[in-house]
């Protein structure tokens, strides 16, 4: 029985901070690992990946858990999210809290532990970053389009791994490779959007799918465009090999023909949003192949 009774709690811990559902933590990690394998003076460390990877996890799981406790009132009344714990009231607000500060302290000294050489710049970005991700889940009250809230929100993660590595942020790779998670980001949390749009419209909050209307599906498709030109950017200017364009012009694609899948809206199309989201991580995984294999 005490067994069982842990069991269920390490569930509704692993559900609070969706580690239940590694798809949404593989699509903040790949942009991280974009980043490792872009930058000029050699390929991450073992312990370098180790290091960016826990702190993916811990990053990912406060932002839930910070998501939560803004939402808990409005999930209760969104099917896909009216069991979540908070919201199904199977864990309290206050040990909510308790774990945000956790994970924030775990955070701050996995900072602390990162390289001399990209210590301080990186702690500086992570101070930066923190506002953002705790305030991130309140924009759709008071921002037409939060989703470029949390656009910003995933640039740290290539702007962080980048300075810790390198010790600086000085370069136009980095520039190309921030601006190709910002546009690759708001391209698919739009469409993941997409599932709650009749109730954001119902309870009166915001996303870019509710407002961009009629041109959501243009919108998509300008920003996968984008973050496919950005990458081919960053892979000339660090003149990776013939291997890579292959696989940059095989994702382009699929990205594109992904989107002729969601619309035209209908409740068909909607089912089909979490396979969206699947297949960006995929792709984006197959970009970070081809910059480690061609570097």
């Amino acid at each position: 029985m005490i067994k069982k009774d842990q069991n269920s709690k390490i569930n509704i811990l692993f559900k609070l901070l969706r580690w239940n559902k590694p798809t949404g933590r593989l699509i903040l990690l790949i942009p991280a690992g974009w980043s490792l394998y872009l930058t000029p003076e050699s390929n991450p460390s073992i312990y370098m990946l180790l290091k960016i990877l826990i702190g993916g996890l811990l990053v990912s799981g406060l932002g839930c858990v910070a998501n939560d406790i803004w939402d808990k009132r409005i999930d209760q009344k969104v099917l896909r999210t009216k069991n979540r714990p908070l919201a199904a009231n199977k864990i309290s607000t206050k040990t909510a809290y308790l774990i945000l500060i956790f994970l924030i302290i775990c955070s701050f000294f996995l900072t602390l532990s990162l390289p001399e050489n990209g210590r301080l710049l990186s702690l500086s970005l992570a101070f930066f970053a923190l506002p953002l991700i705790l305030i991130y889940p309140s924009a759709k009250r008071w921002f037409k389009y939060p989703q470029f809230i949390l656009s910003i929100c995933w640039g740290f993660a290539v702007v962080i791994p980048w300075a810790a590595n390198e010790g600086n942020i000085n370069s136009i790779v980095l520039l190309f490779c921030w601006l190709a998670t910002i546009f690759w980001t708001f391209g698919f949390d739009t469409v993941y959007a997409l599932a709650d749009k009749k109730y954001d419209i119902q309870i009166g909050v915001n996303s870019s799918a509710v407002n961009l209307a009629y041109n959501t599906k243009k919108t998509i498709q300008i920003c996968y465009f984008l973050t496919s030109s950005f990458l081919a950017i960053c892979a000339f200017i660090n003149q990776l090999n013939f291997v890579f364009w292959p696989i940059w012009l095989i994702t382009g694609f699929l990205m594109q023909k992904d989107i002729l899948k969601i619309f035209p809206e209908s409740k068909q199309s909607i089912k089909k949003i979490g396979d969206h989201f699947k297949n960006q991580s995929i792709y984006g995984g197959l970009i970070l192949l081809g910059f480690i294999i061609a570097s």
